[in-house]
């Protein structure tokens, strides 16, 4: 009996994925992978190791580490990079500020999420990396949607959507000059969906951040932050400090990536969650709430 050859959306998600990291690693002499310990940097990690296997991935991955990251996602980072056996590089923001190449901001509401941009850049200078894959997808945030999945940066590292490869079929261009690099975004047709789903799928593991449990947090300007050692609270917070059960969508710099209230313990009750929810997952990060243009204007200065 004749059977018709059918695979899930999951598996032509993945199946795409894995042919951009393919080329990606064809293309580029001295290629990265940024990795935030975050589900999308993970799942490409993952679709890497996948994409590569039983040979190890043919470039390293790189933390640029603000200094205010979760604990929890710092503890993850290390046990995952020696799960798969890769190779780790850190780009430090403080080492930034010490060697005054990014000045810090000042005031109880100062984030370093901004002063990646430049120890980014910083840090693919000294490596010499032509290409760094970025864990992006295009239903995350307007400005990530103008992008195409091989994503030219000048030479000083800046993004102009204007000016941009174009990408017909499956033929991506990475050609460049002297000093110019590339962001790949292998994950940019998926979904948040798809990443939880595939993380079921795949039985990824992930950091503790991702599901419910009590934490102490405060309420700053309608975002729920967890509290930390270098965050300050305004005498005005004060009193909305409290201990509730939340959960994180994103992970990123602790001092803008806010909570929201869940039960979700489990990937079942995250993707049922998810699918029942009307805000975005970066709804709940202030440094895209400072304009408007907040994230498009970071992209172009060379952000991830």
């Amino acid at each position: 009996m004749h059977h018709a050859y059918q695979i899930n959306h999951l598996r032509q998600l993945e199946s795409e994925s894995i042919f951009v990291l393919r080329e990606f690693a064809a293309q580029f002499e001295k290629p990265v992978l940024l990795f935030s310990g975050g589900k999308d940097s993970i799942v490409m990690a993952w679709l890497a190791r996948k994409a590569f296997w039983p040979a190890k991935m043919p470039f390293p991955l790189m933390h640029v580490d603000t200094g205010h990251n979760f604990e929890e996602t710092m503890t993850y980072r290390d046990e995952f990079v020696a799960k798969i056996e890769a190779r780790l590089v850190v780009a430090s923001v403080q080492e930034s500020i010490d060697k005054g190449r990014v000045i810090e901001e000042k005031g109880p509401k100062a984030s370093r999420n901004g002063l990646q941009t430049v120890t980014l850049l910083d840090a693919v200078e000294e490596h010499g990396f032509d290409a760094a894959l970025g864990g992006g997808r295009r239903d995350e945030e307007k400005a990530r949607a103008k992008e195409r999945f091989f994503s030219h940066r000048d030479e000083f590292g800046q993004w102009d959507p204007k000016n941009q490869r174009p990408e017909l079929w499956n033929i991506f261009n990475g050609r460049k000059l002297p000093g110019e690099h590339f962001r790949v975004f292998p994950l940019s047709n998926w979904t948040e969906m798809d990443i939880w789903q595939y993380i079921k799928q795949e039985e990824i593991p992930l950091p503790s951040l991702y599901f419910a449990d009590e934490r102490e947090v405060f309420d700053r300007d309608g975002t729920i932050l967890a509290k930390t050692d270098f965050i300050s609270l305004l005498p005005e917070e004060e009193p909305t400090l409290r201990k509730e059960v939340v959960r994180f969508r994103t992970i990123g710099d602790a001092t803008c990536t806010g909570a929201v209230q869940s039960t979700a313990s489990s990937l079942d009750d995250i993707i049922e969650e998810v699918a029942a929810a009307r805000q975005t997952e970066r709804g709940g990060r202030a440094d895209d709430k400072r304009s408007e243009t907040a994230m498009e204007d970071r992209k172009k200065q060379g952000y991830f």
